[in-house]
């Protein structure tokens, strides 16, 4: 029997600390392999060459060579291998930035070990994964709140807005939370309900709206006015 082929990771961190704590989380993933290392973004493309990793997590601050630069330089000659941003700036200016440079997820290093390893997953699968606290203030350049065809709705103090013609109760209450930047176990606190259903409410909101991930929904949900932002 042929074992499940491994996701191989590359890790770029300036801080020798912060990268054994994350690849010693790594480690304990069974469908994950650290296959390099390395402290500096200058030698980002050499070790995704010699190791054709299918996702790199890298740092945004480094010394001689940002994570952006190369972020940017991966992207544009390994456009095969994902790329996660690690930061502990929450501002939109540099999700925005990391983002157009072409990475596909941004983590702050207050990162629990959920959400990195649902990150890595999610992107190495084509999505787009942003850490639940920065949503909020990247989707703010998008608000362009519709009023057509919705109607303002409050159930257990949740403020929300219904698209009628399209979501249920139950997931435009998820999807308004999903705006405020909670993560799924946050929502399921909010909603008194399991996690597990509130990840198939999210597989449902994605399909309905013919969208790839959790961010895409957001945005579109704004553009809509399907969601509240304050």
């Amino acid at each position: 029997m042929n074992e499940e082929r491994k996701l191989r990771i590359v890790l770029i961190d300036d801080h020798k600390l912060f990268r054994e704590g994350v690849k010693r989380i790594l480690d304990f993933e069974p469908s994950f392999e650290v296959v390099a290392e390395g402290d500096d973004g200058s030698m980002a493309a050499k070790l995704v060459k010699e190791n054709n990793p299918d996702v790199v997590l890298m740092d945004i601050n480094m010394p001689n060579m940002n994570g952006v630069q190369a972020t940017k330089d991966l992207v544009r000659y390994f456009p095969n291998t994902s790329v996660i941003i690690l930061s502990i700036h929450d501002d939109e200016s540099y999700v925005t930035h990391a983002l157009k440079t072409g990475a596909q997820g941004y983590l702050l290093k207050e990162m629990d070990s959920d959400a990195l390893i649902e990150a890595i997953k999610v992107v190495s699968d084509g999505g787009s994964y942003l850490h639940p606290k920065v949503t909020h203030n990247l989707v703010m350049e998008y608000r362009r709140l519709a009023k057509d065809n919705i109607s303002s709705l409050s159930e257990n103090g949740i403020e929300y807005r219904q698209p009628l013609h399209l979501l249920t109760k139950r997931e435009c209450q998820v999807l308004q939370l999903l705006a405020d930047g909670k993560s799924n176990r946050a929502v399921a606190e909010t909603l008194y309900i399991s996690e597990k259903t509130v990840k198939n409410h999210v597989s449902n909101i994605l399909q309905k709206m013919n969208v790839n991930d959790r961010t895409q929904a957001v945005v579109a949900a704004i553009r809509k006015g399907w969601v509240e932002v304050i």
